[in-house]
């Protein structure tokens, strides 16, 4: 029988050297799972660690802790063919649609190269088939083919990066601020486009993003970031109808709504003051110097991951110290 989680990460460090004694703590004792055809939503602040947990999740960088494991295969541990396989069913649609591909290269070639790698073809014309129904499938022309990157609008060139990530047939992609450097209208498109995919194909997807709004709309649990480490997670309503996290009420509070006369009345930011450097961090919690709730043994224990409810699971003292389920978890 099948595990119903698809990708499990269990204690993720990543961590950089970037001075003489300076270590930035990108990734800092992460640990979260995905189930199989559902989509985990990633938010927080730039800089936060979103990019580095799904770079890591993929082996585009080494992992200097913890485990990930993906249809219970550890990635980290594997060399050679076997990465190459497993890289196969594990694939990256990255923020910048344009940065992302070779301005050298048509677009019929750039999507054509996973199936070269992996030798998925048997001849030249099966090939170009392929290629001709992956840009179909993704709402482009088999025309297109033939074209170079800059010919194509933002949108169009992120269906390419779309295209070109399900040419080896993966079962799990990482959408790394997939829709944020494109127009609000195109962002919809590529939302739906995602949505009918995996539900057509039952792909799982980790999707990173500031857009709070689109989180919503995709995901079915969602985890929030704070400075290398996660502060919530849960079923993506009660995240959002039930905010517990002072950082997740923060970031929740900030979120424009399209009524002017409420805009005017709202309070003031509860989010005040810069993110401090993920360098060489203080112990306790890393939202101590930004939480107008903490309490003294914020600032030197590091709370944990915390489940408050089968679906729901906070790392704050204050929300632990008071919710009776919780304590009796811990």
């Amino acid at each position: 029988m099948l595990d119903e989680n698809l990708v499990e990460v269990i204690g993720l460090k990543k961590y950089f050297q970037v001075g003489k004694n300076q270590i930035l703590k990108a990734v800092d004792d992460v640990s979260f799972s995905i189930k199989r055809g559902e989509t985990l939503g990633m938010v927080g602040e730039s800089g936060c660690g979103k990019t580095t947990v799904g770079r890591t999740i993929l082996g585009l960088y080494n992992a200097d802790g913890g485990t990930v494991l993906f249809n219970g295969i550890e990635v980290h541990a594997q060399k050679g063919k076997a990465y190459k396989a497993l890289t196969k069913q594990m694939q990256m649609i990255f923020q910048d649609p344009y940065a992302s591909l070779n301005p050298r290269k048509t677009v019929g070639a750039i999507v054509g190269e996973g199936l070269d790698i992996h030798k998925m073809y048997k001849t030249k014309e099966e090939r170009i088939e392929k290629i001709y129904n992956l840009f179909e499938l993704v709402g482009l022309n088999r025309e297109h083919a033939n074209r170079f990157p800059h010919e194509f609008s933002g949108g169009q060139r992120q269906r390419i990066g779309i295209a070109r990530a399900l040419a080896v047939d993966p079962k799990f992609i990482v959408c790394d601020e997939a829709i944020s450097a494109l127009d609000v209208s195109i962002q919809a498109q590529i939302i739906n486009l995602l949505m009918r995919l995996q539900s057509e194909y039952g792909f799982t997807y980790l999707f990173i993003a500031h857009d709070l709004t689109m989180v919503r709309h995709i995901s079915d649990s969602t985890a929030v970031m704070y400075l290398g480490t996660l502060v919530e997670m849960g079923h993506t309503e009660a995240i959002f109808e039930k905010p517990l996290h002072p950082y997740t009420k923060g970031l929740l509070a900030a979120v424009p709504e399209a009524d002017p006369d409420y805009e005017q009345s709202k309070p003031s930011p509860i989010l005040k003051g810069e993110v401090p450097s993920p360098i060489n961090p203080k112990p306790g919690c890393r939202f101590f110097g930004r939480c107008n709730e903490a309490i003294e043994i914020c600032s030197r224990v590091r709370p944990d991951l915390i489940a408050v409810n089968e679906h729901h699971s906070v790392a704050c003292h204050v929300v632990n110290q008071t919710n009776p389920i919780s304590k009796s978890e811990a």
